[in-house]
């Protein structure tokens, strides 16, 4: 009877201390599942990757053939996720960091740098990849001394894919091209001019995806002294001096930047739709470099900084083609970017760095003549980006007028 009792209560024991495991393993899978649910909920992106990763790890298990990352990343792209592929090239940095010259992610804009000089062009058009050269400046200053003038630009060399591709383009390793997909001659031949009207009706607009991005001496909170201060500068030149009739959009669509893109395009269609006048669209960034580099040259005598046109390609080397992503204006836009490009060359040699290419689309689908342009970065004043648009103003009135 007594080895009974000690067998039953052995048994209690046992049967106590594996319900306090059950129910301790229980408490620590809702404390997480609560934990990961209010990070989803702050993070979409976030979501998405554990979404990825547990259809991957199914995949993997039951379906190897089908658990390629490409297979499963297509189902969880989500057109303006900017974590996913908001500008590489842009900076997360916040005023006081840019004030306080001072980067918690230095490693990860040092990163950036790196991983630009892995560029990708599919040569022959079946994927093959080489890598090129980094068209960001790495060095402390990246300076040039430049006047207006005219400086030939060979045309025979520019058909020459690989030396097009080495001196005009940066392709940021998330995307591919080939020479089928950029023939100068059909780009060159794009007409991109407009006709100025004396109708009190805006022909061109420029708006900030990113408004709230600054530079070294911006003031915090101070529109005056940000991006969209150089958006007035450029604005007021285009309409004193070269007699465009201007709409500049002011709206801060950054507040949460992770979703910039999805806030600004509707906003952006809307201003399109009440002003049909509109023929010109620029979407004006200031890009992200690392603490080291300046982006500056001479014009005129005066510090100025450099410029960059952007182009989305709306292709990945993951995905290929994104059919839900099209852009039908991508050959204007590739030609309306390029033929600034050329200008640029043309009239101010060192102010424009060469063009940069990515996978995605960055809302380029709004006009045939869309540009995006990073003007200057962080580690440029105020005062070199005022000069700077006297500059572009003058470049985008030569393409404008085909002169």
């Amino acid at each position: 009877m007594g080895k009974m009792l000690k067998v039953t209560r052995k048994r209690k024991r046992k049967e106590r201390s594996v319900r306090w495991i059950v129910r301790g393993t229980g408490f620590l899978v809702l404390f997480f599942t609560a934990l990961i649910a209010v990070f989803a909920i702050h993070n979409t992106n976030l979501w998405n990757r554990l979404q990825y990763q547990i259809c991957y790890q199914m995949l993997k298990q039951y379906a190897p053939l089908l658990a390629s990352g490409s297979a499963v990343q297509s189902l969880y792209i989500e057109e303006d996720d900017t974590t996913m592929y908001d500008m590489q090239s842009e900076s997360q940095l916040s005023y006081e960091q840019i004030l306080a010259k001072k980067d918690p992610q230095e490693t990860q804009a040092a990163d950036a740098s790196e991983e630009n000089k892995d560029i990708f062009v599919d040569q022959t058009g079946s994927g093959n990849t080489q890598t090129g050269e980094n068209g960001n400046p790495s060095v402390e200053t990246a300076s040039a001394s430049a006047s207006a003038g005219e400086n030939l630009v060979s045309l025979e060399k520019l058909n020459d894919f690989d030396y097009l591709i080495q001196h005009y383009y940066t392709v940021d390793k998330s995307t591919t091209i080939n020479s089928s997909q950029l023939v100068v001659q059909n780009l060159l031949n794009k007409n991109c001019t407009i006709q100025k009207t004396t109708e009190d009706v805006p022909q061109i607009l420029i708006y900030h995806t990113h408004g709230s991005e600054g530079y070294a001496d911006s003031v915090e909170g101070d529109p005056n002294t940000s991006v969209i201060a150089v958006g007035n500068r450029l604005t007021q030149i285009l309409q004193d001096t070269y007699g465009y009739h201007v709409l500049h959009d002011t709206g801060i669509y950054d507040t949460d930047r992770d979703h910039a893109y999805n806030v600004a395009a509707p906003a952006i269609q809307k201003i399109l739709q009440d002003h049909p006048s509109i023929e010109v669209v620029i979407d004006l960034h200031r890009d992200g470099v690392a603490d080291t580099t300046h982006l500056v040259t001479e014009i005129n005598g005066k510090p100025t900084a450099q410029i960059m046109f952007f182009n989305g390609l709306s292709r990945t080397r993951v995905n290929g083609d994104l059919v839900g992503m099209a852009n039908p204006y991508l050959q204007d836009n590739l030609a309306f970017s390029l033929q600034m490009k050329i200008a640029a060359e043309t009239k101010y040699p060192g102010f424009a760095r060469r063009n940069y290419l990515r996978g995605y689309k960055y809302n380029m689908d709004l006009m045939p003549r869309m540009l995006l342009i990073e003007a200057g970065a962080q580690t440029n004043t105020v005062e070199e980006m005022r000069n700077a648009m006297e500059v572009l103003a003058d470049l985008l009135n030569s393409v404008l007028t085909g002169r």
